[in-house]
Order: C-alpha cells, then sequence, then structure tokens
C-alpha cells in the first residue's frame, strides 16, 4: 500500500514538472496558449489530488478565519514582494527585464478574465495540489519536516523550465512560507488557499508591479 501512495506521488510531482515545462519553458510560448494551458494544468492537478487521496473530511472546510487570515497573509507576502522589486532593481539588472517577461504572460487576455481564473480555480487548485496532495502525502511518508522540505523543492522547481531566475526566487520565497505554515498548521490549508488565490490574483492583474 505504501509503495502504491508513493508511486502515485512521484507519477503526480512527475506530471506537474511535465506541464510546468510546458508551460514556462520560453520556446513553447508561440505554441503553447499560456492561460489556456495553465487552466488545464490546474483542472488536472486538481483531478489527480482528488483522485490518489480520498481522506479529505473537513480539509477543506472555509470558515471567516480562513478567509481574514488568508486575506492578511495575501497583503503581508503583496508587501514583501514590492519590496523585493524595489530591492531587487538595485541589485541585479537583469531583474527588471526578467519581471516584465513575466508580466508579459498578461498580453492578449482579458485581466478580468486573468484574474477570475486565478481567483477561482488557479490559485485554489496549486495550493490544493501542492500543500494539500503533495506535501500531506510527502508527510505521511517521510514525516513533518522532510515533506516540507521536499514540498518547497518541488515547487520552486518546476519554475525552473522558465529560465527566469526572479521568478525562480519568487516560488521559492512563496514555497517556503506555504509549505512552513503548513507544517505547522495543516488545519490552515483554507487559509492559504485563500492566500495563494487572492497574492495570485493582486500581483498579476489588481495591484501589479508592472
Amino acid at each position: 500500500m505504501k509503495s502504491q501512495i508513493k508511486r502515485r506521488l512521484f507519477v503526480a510531482v512527475g506530471i506537474a514538472f511535465v506541464l510546468w515545462g510546458i508551460m514556462f519553458f520560453p520556446m513553447s510560448a508561440p505554441f503553447v496558449p499560456f492561460w489556456t494551458a495553465m487552466s488545464a494544468s490546474a483542472i488536472l492537478l486538481l483531478l489527480l489530488s482528488f483522485r490518489f487521496r480520498k481522506d479529505w473530511g473537513e480539509t477543506l472546510k472555509f470558515t471567516p478565519f480562513s478567509f481574514l487570515c488568508g486575506a492578511g497573509l495575501a497583503a503581508f507576502l503583496w508587501g514583501v514582494f514590492w519590496l523585493g522589486n524595489k530591492v531587487s532593481a538595485w541589485f541585479f539588472a537583469f531583474a527588471p527585464g526578467q519581471i516584465d517577461h513575466v508580466y508579459a504572460l498578461k498580453e492578449g487576455a482579458s485581466p478580468f478574465f486573468i484574474g477570475f481564473l486565478l481567483l477561482a480555480l488557479i490559485g485554489p487548485a496549486e495550493e490544493i495540489f501542492w500543500r494539500g496532495y503533495v506535501q500531506r502525502t510527502f508527510s505521511d511518508l517521510y514525516g513533518k519536516n522532510m515533506a516540507a522540505f521536499l514540498a518547497i523543492a518541488s515547487y520552486t522547481l518546476v519554475h525552473l523550465f522558465s529560465l527566469n531566475f526572479m521568478l525562480l526566487v519568487a516560488a521559492a520565497v512563496l514555497g517556503v512560507v506555504w509549505s512552513t505554515i503548513y507544517r505547522f498548521y495543516p488545519k490552515q490549508l483554507p487559509t492559504l488557499i485563500v492566500s495563494h488565490a487572492l497574492w495570485d490574483a493582486a500581483v498579476f492583474v489588481f495591484f501589479p508591479f508592472r
């Protein structure tokens, strides 16, 4: 049974690596509509999460506390990245260009449509997959500390295909924050889902840095 759980987990993470490679690799841009691919990937990650684990129970029970804390965490992270955006421009000449490249993903798409996808599908799906399924299953197999490390490493490294150092750093920072919180407060997955969705929408659509 444990070997089957492990096999399914590594298959799921491997699929995520393939999907992120297709979406973020620069050479794929002319051939892969990013937001269509991102939405399809989010749906697939959700399906894998619920197919490979059945014990969700009240794990996804949202409360007013979840929304309040999630919004507060999203606002805090937005502030951290606002500061990081300023500081990185001072230290790295390439930083503004790489950040502009990330924002170029919005070109040709309605900002309201992107905001809807990030809030209703992409942000929640990523958090359910990376923390709710991947980190939780790693915890069952290897313990909570190792699980947090593996979840952070996986979430960071899937962005390696972008060849974008700033995006990689952003993923690492977010992975550390969300996975560390989940390590100590696993019942707060709904809070992390709200945080992830709101942070995505704020940075990309409502309060962008570009």
